[in-house]
């Protein structure tokens, strides 16, 4: 089974995946991939500098993540031609991953895709998980973690799909507002539930 993994910015998805990665998942994390697509030399980086300038590129040739980030977040036709030149990359790498891990002869992996609905890639999986969190405790969370102001904090989870959405499309959610123990119990019910 094909796990497909999600959540909110904030919403304790990375702590879901850390325990499932202990249990022996293979993990295909869209995160990290997103990371690989755009190292120096990529195809992908190359676009990324010819569309918005050497300003986004760093002196060592890496990606200026601040840079980029701060053109995109208040900029939805920016963030829209940025996310054409890089999903196609990171879904053809996920792919080629899971490909790789089921030749292996796994029978099982997660796939961690924070933006799974907002990408549509609902068909890479087989089932749905959701970590879910109430918007308080959220935004608590995103600006402790990220040293934010509450509008900073809003900002960027309204770059989102709220999570309401996303529970309307899951198979299974994980209430993640109380203790980690809590969250780890809800896990092992659904997966054994899913028999996987």
């Amino acid at each position: 089974m094909i796990i497909g993994l999600t959540g909110s910015i904030a919403s304790g998805k990375s702590t879901i995946s850390a325990m499932l990665k202990e249990m022996g998942f293979p993990i295909i994390d869209a995160d990290l991939v997103a990371r690989s697509v755009v190292e120096p030399g990529t195809k992908t980086l190359q676009e990324i500098e010819r569309v918005f300038g050497h300003e986004v590129i760093n002196s060592d040739g890496t990606l200026n993540r601040e840079s980029l980030g701060n053109l995109i977040f208040h900029n939805p036709k920016i963030r829209k031609q940025l996310n054409e030149l890089i999903h196609p990359a990171i879904r053809t790498e996920m792919l080629r991953m899971r490909d790789e891990i089921l030749q292996s002869g796994e029978k099982d992996m997660v796939m961690d895709i924070p933006l799974l609905f907002e990408s549509k890639l609902q068909h890479f999986v087989d089932k749905i998980l959701v970590v879910s969190v109430t918007e308080e405790i959220q935004l608590q969370r995103l600006m402790k973690r990220n040293s934010l102001s509450i509008e900073e904090a809003k900002s960027r989870i309204q770059t989102q799909l709220p999570i309401s959405e996303k529970e309307k499309g899951a198979d299974a959610i994980i209430y993640n507002n109380e203790s980690i123990q809590k969250s780890k119990d809800q896990l092992m019910r659904i997966l054994e539930e899913w028999d996987v």
